[in-house]
């Protein structure tokens, strides 16, 4: 009886850590996200974002006309001419969409 109530405090801090893993691995990085833009968006981009209108739109102000999700779906989903981009994992995702929101 005594062991089980030992367990508790034990089995608190376990579910407590896994609550908060998930908020770590969300942490958006606009500097990973410059690497990963000019991996794989500056060919038809522009490093400076400039693009090429209309066939590649500009991005430097994509933070304005679309919203964080619109901008993330876009990446992972492609769309038009854009390619989808499977291969990003979500982490990588939210990286790109925080650079280009800079």
């Amino acid at each position: 009886m005594n062991t089980r109530f030992r367990l508790i405090p034990i089995l608190a801090v376990l579910a407590s850590s896994a609550l908060l893993a998930p908020e770590a691995w969300s942490k958006d990085d606009p500097a990973a996200g410059a690497t990963l833009y000019a991996t794989h968006c500056t060919a038809c981009h522009g490093a400076e974002r400039a693009g090429v209108p209309p066939t590649f739109p500009a991005l430097t102000d994509v933070a304005k006309r679309l919203q964080p999700a619109q901008i993330k779906e876009k990446i992972s989903k492609g769309g038009g001419l854009m390619p989808p981009f499977p291969q990003l994992s979500p982490q990588e995702i939210d990286d790109i969409a925080s650079y280009l929101a800079n």
